[in-house]
């Protein structure tokens, strides 16, 4: 039986990319000091990985250093229990994408988009904030908004989705969401603050679909 091909994605190396064979990833990552890779079993989903945050694909072992102490804990606080949590998800078996906002008080679903193809978790994670934002502005609510994606934050501040994941037929109805959002966050002001859900502090987003 042939060998079935591997593709690999290297985030953080002499090179970065998606590479066709293992020989051409360790030259990009052997002996290159915090050098961050993975295979992959199709170049579409080796694409798809590369234009996303590596967290999303490479599960780390939690060491001590992780666990936040008690005053840690302390000094972080509680996250607000009147606010709006939000979470993207991309399913590793589909390759589809959808994000949801619950209200933090009592986890009800205020809204549920997708799925949609060919998309990554950052895309859905900036939409999953803009579509919570424009929400609270029809609702006159002035909430927090809370996510675990620091790239996400980053980009509603931008007011740009800077993905370099291509579009295709297959996404172009996620592209045409996408541009629709960033044209509301140029044409929009708002007074909701965007926070970073502490994780280690407060344990899994709300919002999260599970398939960690």
């Amino acid at each position: 039986m042939a060998k079935q091909p591997k593709y690999y994605v290297v985030w953080q190396g002499r090179e970065t990319g998606v590479f066709d064979s293992w020989e051409a990833c360790k030259l990009q990552t052997a002996g290159f000091h915090g050098a961050v890779f993975k295979s992959f079993l199709s170049r579409e989903t080796a694409e798809r990985a590369f234009a996303d945050e590596s967290s999303n694909y490479i599960r780390r072992k939690k060491t001590a250093e992780n666990k936040l102490s008690n005053e840690e804990k302390q000094l972080i606080g509680d996250p607000i229990e009147d606010s709006i949590v939000v979470d993207g998800a991309w399913n590793t078996e589909t390759g589809m994408v959808e994000y949801q906002g619950i209200y933090n008080k009592t986890f009800e679903v205020l809204f549920h988009q997708g799925p949609y193809e060919d998309g990554t978790n950052n895309i859905v994670e900036f939409l999953a904030i803009v579509h919570a934002l424009a929400l609270c502005k029809e609702w006159h609510w002035k909430v927090p908004i809370y996510t675990d994606s620091k790239t996400a934050i980053r980009w509603v501040k931008d007011k740009r989705a800077k993905t370099k994941h291509a579009v295709s037929d297959k996404n172009k109805k996620l592209f045409d969401i996408l541009g629709r959002a960033e044209k509301w966050l140029q044409t929009n002001e708002y007074e909701n603050p965007i926070l970073k859900w502490e994780t280690k502090a407060w344990g899994e987003n709300p919002a999260d679909f599970g398939r960690k």
